[in-house]
């Protein structure tokens, strides 16, 4: 698989429940888009940022980005991905094969990390890919804001979580991450192209609105989602308050 036939694209919303314009949000002296979209181009050809905001087009271009304006009315990153895979093919008149669902909101995003998911796609086995990282505080495995995954040994996706999954029978609830290996789920997806355009045709599934995990609608409809292990961590900003600890962190230049 070539670089040239994988798109990057980082959907990004004005609108946010927990943060409104979080895209624009001063981050060292750039948009944090920018720092996103900057990330990504180290090691992606093609990166493209989705919108649905005159005020997030304007800002991607003038950094020289790449964006194109999607509809307001999506209702996941994965639908929003799926209209710019069209728009962008439709503009350069090309196709590609596989596109990365890149967050719009970790402007820190270890190149690396894209450069594991876009490998799982030399396999041509692989339909959708994800990314994971092993679970290490006790805390997390509790928290369902952080999802968890069980994986086969072919390393490819069981199940996605809000609840702690395995239940350790045998050992108390505090001791469990010491005597099993969990993994928490990186947000992060690649799928092939015409996969992509047929998960978002599905219906939503029971388990998916069970869990409010969109990515159970796939695996419920016979889909395999590839998985890889990485131990970088990354750093998600959801709210005001996860920005100013981002600013005091020391991570900002």
């Amino acid at each position: 698989m070539l670089l040239d036939s994988v798109l990057g694209i980082i959907p990004a919303r004005y609108a946010s429940t927990r943060f409104p314009g979080k895209p624009l949000v001063d981050i060292g002296g750039k948009p944090m888009i920018q720092r996103v979209y900057e990330q990504a181009a180290r090691i992606l050809k093609h990166v493209y940022v989705a919108t649905d905001d005159e005020r997030i087009f304007d800002a991607v271009l003038s950094f020289n980005g790449k964006v194109v304006m999607t509809s307001p009315d999506h209702q996941s990153g994965t639908d929003r991905c799926t209209e710019a895979l069209s728009l962008v093919e439709s503009e350069e008149k090309r196709s590609y094969d596989v596109v990365i669902n890149i967050q719009g909101d970790e402007p820190f995003i270890e190149p690396e990390i894209l450069e594991t998911l876009t490998g799982c796609f030399m396999s041509s086995m692989t339909e959708i890919a994800t990314l994971v990282k092993p679970l290490k505080e006790a805390e997390d495995l509790f928290d369902s804001n952080k999802p968890k995954v069980v994986i086969n040994p072919k390393y490819e996706a069981i199940y996605f979580s809000r609840s702690p999954i395995p239940y350790l029978r045998q050992y108390p609830q505090n001791e469990w991450h010491l005597n099993h290996t969990y993994f928490l789920h990186i947000g992060l997806y690649g799928y092939r192209s015409d996969i992509l355009r047929e998960i978002t045709s599905l219906k939503p599934s029971s388990l998916e609105l069970a869990e409010s995990l969109e990515q159970l609608r796939w695996l419920e409809n016979g889909y395999k989602i590839s998985v890889r292990t990485v131990n970088h961590e990354t750093i998600g900003i959801d709210t005001p308050e996860d920005l100013e600890r981002v600013k005091k962190s020391g991570l900002i230049s």
